[in-house]
């Protein structure tokens, strides 16, 4: 019953985990027993949360990696095996939205939201699964796709796509790679609140409506999700999809109810 999450001992590598829900993800994986590493551009918070991961008895190594380049991505997982053995659990949570009208949008942008939500998410999911079967099976990926890829939304329509994809990928890579044991699943999760999330209410991009629980969602609970994911209480949960919004995609959207 200690090690209740099947996480002891256990690496996880942590795309885009300098704060934020990453954060969170980050240092409830090492409270349950994991050593983790660091993926981030920015080296002062990937550096600071490691320290953090050290304090909680948990080893932890930063990367610099700008996993939207597939090579970097790459080398990334090889340098958590080298620092630390193995990896087990990858959480990505690195992404971008773009808030613009289709008439008006240019096509970097879209192309940005493609690679920073959808590409980057290949980029470090293959060769972590290429890692874990080489170990000998067994492990999770968990990425962080967004309500925005199950319902439309407008001036959202490139952020939308990518994740929308992203949920199609997650699929795909879980029937591919059940057969080793490897479970891959996505999570979608409404507002949260987030250093950028709230920078958009503040320049008025978007409005921080709470969920129908009445309070907009924190980082922790979708790191709360990210945990539960990664763990052997999911063990025959793979390719699918976990809205955490509080309950908000589940209301009558004419208002009669």
């Amino acid at each position: 019953m200690d090690d209740l999450l099947g996480l002891r001992d256990r690496v996880a590598l942590v795309a885009g985990a300098g704060r934020g829900i990453a954060r969170s993800s980050a240092l409830l994986l090492a409270r349950a027993g994991c050593h983790v590493s660091l993926l981030d551009i920015d080296d002062a918070q990937a550096k600071a949360l490691a320290d953090e991961v050290r304090e909680l008895g948990r080893e932890a190594i930063a990367l610099h990696a700008d996993v939207t380049v597939a090579g970097e991505a790459a080398d990334a997982v090889a340098r958590t095996v080298e620092a630390l053995g193995r990896v087990d659990v990858v959480a990505n949570i690195v992404g971008r939205a773009t808030f613009a009208p289709l008439l008006e949008m240019d096509s970097s942008a879209w192309h940005d939201d493609l690679r920073d939500n959808l590409v980057q998410n290949f980029n470090v999911a293959r060769p972590a699964a290429a890692r874990m079967i080489e170990q000998g099976g067994g492990g999770s990926i968990v990425a962080i796709s967004s309500v925005s890829g199950l319902f439309a939304a407008p001036n959202h329509a490139a952020y939308g796509a990518a994740k929308a994809g992203l949920i199609a990928l997650v699929k795909s890579m879980a029937q591919e790679w059940a057969t080793h044991d490897i479970r891959v699943n996505a999570i979608a999760p409404g507002g949260v609140r987030t250093e950028r999330f709230q920078a958009l209410v503040d320049e008025g991009t978007t409005a921080p409506d709470p969920d129908t629980m009445a309070r907009l969602c924190e980082p922790d609970d979708i790191g709360g999700a990210v945990l539960m994911l990664s763990s052997v209480l999911a063990r025959r949960v793979t390719g699918q999809t976990l809205v955490v919004d509080g309950g908000s995609s589940t209301r009558d959207p004419f208002g009669l109810a």
